[in-house]
């Protein structure tokens, strides 16, 4: 039957009734025909339960089937039962809807709340606006330095806790101790990058301190270059306006409209590094300048970054009893003055006064002019120089096509060339961002662009160990920064090389009893005097000599008592990776031997390692042209006769100490010899680089491992 015929059916069947009953008796019957007519068996037992009235005086519906109807049905079943859902479905589908009583829905009660979910999701809302409210001004008006201190100590407690954990010879996490170096080292790398500014500089003075870390530190911060992205134009102007109070054309006398009375200045810097940017100007009266403009968000930053230093710092020094925390402050003094240019250019001027009062260095090397009108705190002016980096090796030795009795451009402090007159109407023409007003001053390479300097390497190196030499050991004002960025060499007219020091920021002052001891103490090395050498590291508070005099000479020292060596040789049959970590722990026990006492350690000793290393490391690169002992050592032992506060009596028997002294190095003079014959023969690389490689023998069995890169610059 239709769908629509069976609904009128049970509509007609039911308008009718006077009662519930009549009706659900009426609907029985309905759903009986139905059932019938559609050929479906109904069993009378289940029609009874599913289609019973909700009075007891309603008959029961099974009598409205016939008795054939009803065994027929039960037979049906027995082959084919029916779901009972079907019969659920009517049973609910037909129930009287009754409302129900207040007694059945029980006691009333309160509506549950989640009060603990409510106050967590409420605070961690507070939480996420606080941060966000932090970020916001940390960035507005700190320069990201909170942001940058948070990020420096997770990463230091996350490296702190490996090392806690899997420093040991079977490490939890890991292979062995080389890997959770080179887990550490990635982790210290991506710090100071991502943060930058002066946290690149820390990775630089980590840099050349690493020939002491594990291999994975030296493979990673050989890396470490102090380069950076320059700031915007509008950030340069704005730290000149803020330290001169005016404005870059008043500053400078320069115009940026045009004005060909005027000079002119290149807005995009030609130089990037951490912490300032380097700008090419020339002034109206024909001087050629550059101009260092410290980056604006440094001065906001350089407090915070230091106290975040020393924090860490002194947390790694207790947590591995290490004796470190003492030379912290000393660092970050002289990394703060990095940050003064007033102090830069004073250093600057000192060490010129100083190098054209030496009559052995006044002729070969030249110190930039400082324009202290235009410098200040933020802002240094020097003048600019032409030449070839100390890393470009072919520029240097390449023919010199520039004409004979001609030198370079600059050299000796001559003006350079006047620009074209055409340099400063083109300035409105040319984009800030891509100006390029300097002319190139390269004819002296010839036609092919294929010529150098023509100067032979020898020359060059003798004056750079020379002049730091007499830096240390003569005038006790040391830079310590001498990495081949800092170094030009130019060509005199007469042929010889000239070597132009620049960006005298990091200087250290040695004190007078300080430097004679350090003199003493390198002539005592070339002689193997052990009972001056002794005496001397004992009142500087070292209690490992051979081991400290190694350090120094970057080759394993000899002499002394030899102890290092011996426990170094006793430990050499051990199981590879117990080896490894007993040497490390030996290696911390040298550093807390070499700082034992800390308040007799000279903290310049911390820069002139440094200044040995990278002076050895420009030698290797060139291909250890010189012997860089030899050299200076000699200018240790003139130092000790030169010295005008002794007295005559003294002064006369350091002379002849020192003529003696010349007659000892002559032995490294048949060292230096042997190997430039077995440097040409193709058997080795030169003298310095055979010093290294006795070095790492000696360093890998103590659990370090030198890489050559670390000693380029």
């Amino acid at each position: 039957m239709p769908a629509p015929e069976r609904q009128r059916f049970i509509r007609t069947c039911t308008n009718d009734a006077a009662s519930v009953e009549q009706q659900h008796a009426l609907l029985s019957r309905a759903m009986i025909r139905l059932f019938t007519a559609s050929g479906i068996p109904l069993c009378g037992r289940c029609a009874s339960k599913t289609l019973r009235p909700p009075s007891a005086s309603v008959a029961d519906p099974r009598r409205y089937l016939s008795k054939a109807t009803r065994t027929s049905t039960r037979s049906t079943l027995a082959q084919k039962p029916i779901h009972t859902h079907l019969l659920r479905r009517y049973e609910t589908a037909f129930q009287p809807l009754t409302p129900p009583t207040p007694s059945s829905l029980g006691k009333p009660s309160h509506a549950k709340t989640y009060r603990r979910s409510g106050r967590l999701l409420r605070r961690l809302v507070q939480l996420s606006v606080l941060v966000a409210a932090a970020y916001g001004i940390d960035n507005q008006f700190f320069e990201a330095s909170i942001t940058r201190s948070f990020r420096t100590f997770s990463v230091g407690l996350l490296i702190a806790l490996d090392y806690k954990i899997n420093f040991r010879p079977d490490p939890w996490i890991g292979e062995s101790i080389a890997d959770l170096h080179a887990r550490s080292a990635q982790r210290v790398f991506d710090l100071l990058r991502v943060n930058g500014g002066l946290y690149l500089k820390i990775g630089q003075a980590i840099a050349m301190q690493s020939a002491l870390l594990p291999p994975e530190f030296q493979k990673m911060f050989a890396k470490m270059f102090d380069d950076a992205l320059q700031n915007d134009w509008k950030d340069a102007e704005h730290v000149i306006r803020r330290d001169f109070g005016k404005s870059v054309e008043e500053v400078f006398g320069v115009s940026f409209d045009g004005d060909p009375t005027k000079g002119v200045m290149e807005r995009k810097a030609r130089a990037s590094a951490s912490v300032a940017q380097v700008h090419w100007a020339r002034l109206p009266d024909g001087r050629e300048v550059a101009i260092k403009i410290q980056k604006r968000e440094i001065a906001t930053q350089v407090g915070w970054d230091l106290w975040t230093f020393r924090t860490v710092s002194r947390i790694y020094g207790w947590w591995f009893d290490l004796p470190l925390y003492h030379l912290v402050p000393y660092v970050c003094e002289r990394l703060m003055l990095e940050t003064d240019f007033r102090n830069e250019a004073k250093n600057a001027e000192n060490m010129r006064k100083l190098v054209q009062g030496e009559p052995r260095l006044r002729d070969r090397v030249y110190i930039p002019e400082v324009y202290h009108d235009m410098t200040s705190k933020h802002v240094m002016t020097a003048e600019w120089i032409e030449g070839v980096r100390l890393w470009d090796k072919e520029g240097i030795t390449g023919s010199w096509q520039g004409g004979r009795q001609r030198g370079s451009p600059g050299a000796g402090g001559r003006l350079l060339d006047p620009i074209p007159p055409s340099v400063a109407l083109s300035v409105p023409s040319q984009h800030p961002t891509d100006e390029k007003l300097k002319p190139t001053r390269d004819s002296w390479r010839g036609p092919s662009q294929t010529g150098g300097l023509g100067l032979p390497l020898q020359q060059v190196m003798e004056t750079m160990v020379g002049l730091f030499s007499a830096q240390m050991f003569l005038w006790g004002l040391v830079h310590c920064d001498p990495h081949p960025g800092n170094i030009f060499i130019r060509r005199l007219p007469s042929g010889k090389p000239e070597l132009v020091l620049i960006d005298h920021g990091l200087y250290i002052q040695m004190d007078p009893k300080f430097r004679h001891e350090y003199a003493l103490f390198w002539r005592s090395l070339m002689t193997f005097d052990n009972a001056t050498i002794k005496r001397i590291t004992e009142g500087w508070g070292i209690n490992a000599p051979d081991m400290f005099a190694s350090a120094t000479l970057m080759r394993p020292y000899q002499g002394g008592d030899g102890k290092t060596l011996a426990d170094i040789k006793s430990m050499s049959k051990m199981e590879q990776k117990q080896r490894q970590f007993e040497m490390q722990q030996r290696m911390r026990t040298g550093i807390r031997d070499i700082l034992a006492n800390q308040d007799k350690f000279p903290q310049e000793l911390i820069f002139i390692g440094r200044n040995l290393r990278i002076v050895q490391g420009n030698n290797q690169f060139l291909g250890s042209p010189v012997n860089r002992v030899k050299i200076t050592g000699m200018w240790a032992s003139r130092a000790l006769a030169d010295n005008p506060h002794a007295s005559f009596g003294d002064r006369w028997r350091e002379y002849g100490r020192h003529v003696l002294f010349r007659g000892v190095l002559l032995s490294t003079d048949v060292v230096f010899y042997w190997a430039k014959v077995r440097q040409w023969l193709g058997w080795g690389r030169g003298m310095d680089d055979d010093l290294e490689e006795g070095m790492r023998k000696m360093a890998e069995g103590m659990g370090v491992e030198l890489q050559h890169g670390v000693f380029e610059g």
